[in-house]
């Protein structure tokens, strides 16, 4: 399918009822809009009698793999914890963490650390020079992972739901099989799965957890383990059930909600012809927002990529202004706006990141996350209403004229 034209943006944001509304969304990592068709399918299964649950193979053909590698709760966190309490390790064996990553790829992990006393080592971010004036990035050296013979297990976001940067994941797994093959590679894939078609497979991972209601779809989360991680797992399960698929080890024995599951189809089917139009419509969006920020020079500072190239951030772009606390731009913002754009400050359960590596409080950030159902027009919207609050309108600061061209 050719990157969208108007036609077909008028049909994307068709197909989310909210949208209908005169409400600007721009919090899609905190959770997407939802399309009609899931609310639909959501419906259909509650009630009508003897609905065949296509749910289970659909969500895992969309990441290319099989029924029984994935397992659905309520939450990243959750899964990630379940996964954690049938992992086992040996005495001095080593996880090595990041601080860029959200708390529910750390926590469950310290957590295991310190019941089977385990070693945790920390792969800390580099603060390369600004490469951009009012630019903070930090950055992974994602070549030279800092692995040890007794590393086990190595935990990372592949994109950073504060920064939006994309990790080669791909890359770094192929890397940790030449340097240590008996590690396993546990992959929060939750700010990246909006905004990319995953491969499980292709990417090389051995666990990867998602949300689907940060994907356009109903308030449930999916994890994936490979056939050979999965056979490290020890079951919770009952000791009379099966214990040979993931849902088995790890789903606890209740089953998860069946009515959300069958939504998960239209996701899916919404999704596959759009792929390459999601992601070119998203690279303009961005391109535009940080072209815009830009023109604030010695105002704002934008943290990540300053760039709006598709191969190395999503758009999800979080700054500060000079000045300002988040909180207080944010509610700004939002009575200059009337209340129409939906926007958000904070830490965003990645406190690490926040204050470890970027130094920053409580406060944090202004976050605009989008999605590819928003519009430039949107955006220009959010910006004149910044403008307005920091009392810059009509002062000539802001983008360059180029900025604009999409």
């Amino acid at each position: 399918m050719p990157p969208f034209t108007p036609e077909d943006m008028d049909s994307v944001r068709a197909s989310f009822p909210a949208l209908s509304g005169d409400y600007i969304f721009f919090n899609t990592a905190a959770g997407s809009q939802v399309l009609g068709s899931v609310a639909d399918r959501v419906r259909d299964y509650l009630i009508t009698p003897n609905l065949v649950n296509d749910g289970y193979k659909a969500a895992a053909d969309f990441i290319n793999a099989s029924p029984d590698e994935i397992v659905f709760g309520s939450s990243a966190t959750q899964l990630l914890y379940n996964l954690s309490h049938a992992l086992s390790f040996s005495p001095e064996d080593e996880i090595l963490l990041c601080p860029l990553d959200h708390e529910s790829n750390i926590a469950p992990w310290l957590a295991l650390a310190a019941r089977q006393n385990l070693k945790i080592r920390w792969w800390h971010p580099q603060l390369p020079p600004e490469d951009q004036p009012g630019c903070v990035n930090p950055k992974l050296d994602l070549t030279n992972p800092p692995i040890s013979p007794k590393t086990r297990l190595i935990c990372l976001t592949h994109t950073t739901n504060i920064l939006g940067t994309i990790h080669d994941i791909k890359s770094l797994s192929a890397k940790i099989r030449l340097l240590n093959p008996q590690t396993l590679l546990c992959v929060d894939g939750v700010a990246h799965a909006p905004h990319r078609r995953i491969d499980v497979k292709d990417l090389g991972v051995d666990f990867y957890v998602f949300s689907w209601y940060k994907l356009f779809g109903p308030r449930i989360s999916q994890l994936y383990a490979g056939p050979c991680a999965r056979a490290q797992l020890q079951s919770m399960g009952h000791f009379f059930n099966p214990a040979e698929s993931l849902d088995d080890k790890i789903g606890l024995a209740g089953g998860w909600c069946q009515e959300l599951i069958y939504g998960i189809p239209a996701v899916v089917d919404y999704l596959t012809p759009r792929w390459e139009g999601v992601v070119d419509q998203e690279e303009r969006l961005q391109s535009v927002l940080l072209g815009l920020l830009a023109g604030l020079e010695g105002k704002i500072t934008i943290y990540g990529e300053w760039c709006g190239d598709a191969k190395v951030r999503v758009p999800t772009v979080s700054f500060r202004v000079r000045g300002w606390k988040s909180k207080d731009l944010v509610e700004a913002i939002e009575r200059e706006t009337n209340g129409r754009v939906k926007l958000s400050w904070g830490t965003y359960y990645s406190v690490r990141l926040a204050k470890e590596v970027l130094g920053l409080g409580d406060d944090g950030v202004v976050r605009v996350s989008l999605a590819h159902y928003n519009t430039v027009e949107e955006i220009r919207l959010f910006y004149t209403a910044l403008l307005k609050v920091l009392g810059l309108e009509g002062s000539g600061n802001g983008a360059r004229k180029s900025d604009w061209k999409i």
